[in-house]
């Protein structure tokens, strides 16, 4: 008999449907706390003065949350120059995953 392994995955459960899992519980909680955001900006966006479908809502949502820390920049004076620069030399599958994530966020709602 071979040895049988145990993994641990925490899994992100909203409204009762699975979003993502993770083998860590800091990026699960990660992942969580950027949901929040996303449900929170969500609710700003539907008071504000400008006309958004809900799907288009939640995705413009979901991107700001993921982009957080670059929105947070801006707001503070940063160039967009500067933030296209840094995210330059991130993975392009970081953006991939990002894009891949905030479709599916869009099409469960």
């Amino acid at each position: 008999m071979g040895k049988m392994a145990v993994n641990i995955q925490y899994v992100v459960v909203r409204d009762g449907v699975e979003k993502m899992t993770f083998t860590s519980k800091k990026e699960a909680d990660a992942y969580d706390r950027m949901l929040d955001l996303a449900d929170s900006l969500s609710e700003w966006l539907a008071q504000a003065p400008l006309t958004l479908e809900e799907g288009q809502r939640e995705a413009l949502s979901f991107y700001l949350a993921e982009q957080k820390e670059s929105l947070g920049r801006l707001l503070r004076g940063a160039s967009v120059a500067s933030l296209v620069d840094a995210s330059s030399s991130a993975p392009a599958s970081a953006a991939a995953d990002g894009e891949a994530r905030a479709a599916e966020r869009a099409q469960a709602a």
